[in-house]
């Protein structure tokens, strides 16, 4: 699997915008990743795109939601995100092309 299809995109909301600073203790960052990933192969592909070290990852499922649409429900498709914890001192810049 290549790295760049691991990595899916960064996850931005409130909360994930929080936990980001990486001045303070909790240098985490969110991302949706591929289905089939795992921890090491998550750990590898931000080292080899981002060239940052990675101390701690979760790894969690994301069940998909039920939502009303028009006449019916709809069930949207499950996803599984990876919450990283880097090292000290260390940043992910996203405007920057790899």
């Amino acid at each position: 699997m290549n790295y760049n299809e691991v990595i899916r995109y960064p996850v931005v909301t409130e909360k994930t915008e929080e936990v980001k600073n990486p001045n303070s203790d909790t240098n985490r960052y969110t991302f949706k990743i591929h289905p089939d990933a795992n921890k090491e192969l998550v750990k590898q592909a931000l080292h080899k795109i981002y060239k940052v070290n990675v101390t701690k990852i979760n790894v969690m499922n994301v069940p998909g939601k039920k939502k009303r649409f028009r006449q019916g429900r709809i069930k949207l498709p499950s996803w599984k995100k990876a919450i990283v914890t880097l090292a000290p001192g260390q940043s992910i810049d996203f405007t920057a092309k790899t």
